[in-house]
């Protein structure tokens, strides 16, 4: 029994169709977890759908994704001098978001990240007339920005964009190709009307395989149920039961990503106040699982463990049984399943 995440695949592929129709010379990303799909179904994904490029996370991320994708890798992550060297074919393309980083990669493939409003890393505007003597020595196969998400100062992407276009050019630097992400489809399409010699490619990773939520669902299978009634004691520690009800252990621990998040940007008063409850609540030990049952979250009866966790049904709702599958809602990208099933 397992933690399963279930495909929908008609519709999962319907929806990567929607967008690779939405962005020409889209180049799909596969990086960290595989977004919660695996990096071998997401190559074979890409494969499928014809793509000359996959975009990879880290140069160990290509080393082991190169034996299922047989086009180009372009790893995302810049290159550092003093990097650990990891053996690549010479279809892997590496990013590099400095001066002298295009300088170490004499033959190598390379897209020179430019600095963007994200502020994360990137050439800068006052180094762009440093790279036509660095770039003499690499294969350049374009620039890229990478954009930020939220713009609360109402700035443009596409004139961001712009603005970096018209600095390349103006420091007569070529313009073949750039690499974008985070740019919306009509933003895409702006930018081609109005520079029609160069190539766009939108690197999209989380739009493109997890944009329909309804396409996939992890269950957990149910292992064992246990009747307890108010004040047994039960769990690792020897809590007591607040109320009658049922342990339920099921698939999916703390080695699956159960009980483990990933921070959020919370915007309004609303998702602040909800945050600070759950801080409270979990002061006295009650924390929330992601297990739906009976139509309810269910808490957990103690922290999770290495692969199950203890859920708390109370005698109110009705008595899972073991066989039984319950709905996690859990995030993709740091969940890892025992097995998917394409329904």
């Amino acid at each position: 029994m397992a933690l399963s995440l279930y495909v929908d695949t008609a519709r999962w592929r319907a929806h990567q169709k929607s967008v690779l129709d939405q962005f020409p010379g889209l180049v799909p990303v596969c990086k960290g977890n595989g977004y919660g799909f695996g990096h071998e179904r997401l190559a074979d994904e890409a494969i499928r759908f014809g793509s000359d490029t996959l975009a990879v996370g880290t140069t160990y991320e290509a080393a082991r994704i190169k034996d299922w994708f047989s086009g180009d890798l372009l790893v995302l992550t810049p290159f550092r001098r003093g990097e650990e060297p990891v053996p690549l074919p010479d279809r892997v393309i590496r990013s590099v978001s400095s001066v002298d980083g295009v300088h170490a990669l004499v033959g190598a493939r390379v897209v020179i990240e430019c600095m963007s409003s994200m502020k994360r890393h990137g050439v800068k505007e006052e180094e762009l007339g440093q790279l036509h003597a660095a770039i003499e020595d690499v294969r350049l196969e374009g620039f890229a920005l990478h954009l930020p998400l939220d713009r609360t100062d109402g700035s443009d992407a596409v004139e961001e964009v712009i603005g970096w276009m018209d600095r390349l050019r103006a420091a007569r630097l070529p313009l073949h190709t750039m690499f974008v992400s985070h740019l919306r489809a009509e933003e895409l399409a702006r930018l081609q009307q109005q520079f029609p010699q160069t190539r766009f490619r939108a690197r999209i990773g989380t739009r493109l395989w997890l944009g329909d939520h309804e396409a996939t669902e992890y269950r957990g299978a149910v292992l064992d149920v246990t009747r307890v009634v108010k004040g047994d004691r039960f769990g690792y520690r020897q809590q007591k039961a607040a109320s009658d009800g049922w342990l339920v252990v099921v698939a999916g621990g703390t080695s699956h990503g159960v009980g483990l998040e990933a921070p959020k940007a919370l915007h309004g008063v609303m998702p602040r106040a909800k945050g600070v409850a759950r801080a409270g609540l979990a002061t006295v030990n009650r924390n929330l699982s992601p297990f739906v049952w009976a139509g309810k979250q269910r808490w957990f009866a103690e922290p999770p463990h290495m692969q199950v966790s203890i859920l708390f049904v109370p005698s109110d709702a009705q008595e899972p049984k073991v066989g039984d599958e319950l709905v996690a809602h859990l995030r993709h990208t740091t969940t890892q399943f025992d097995r998917l099933v394409d329904r």
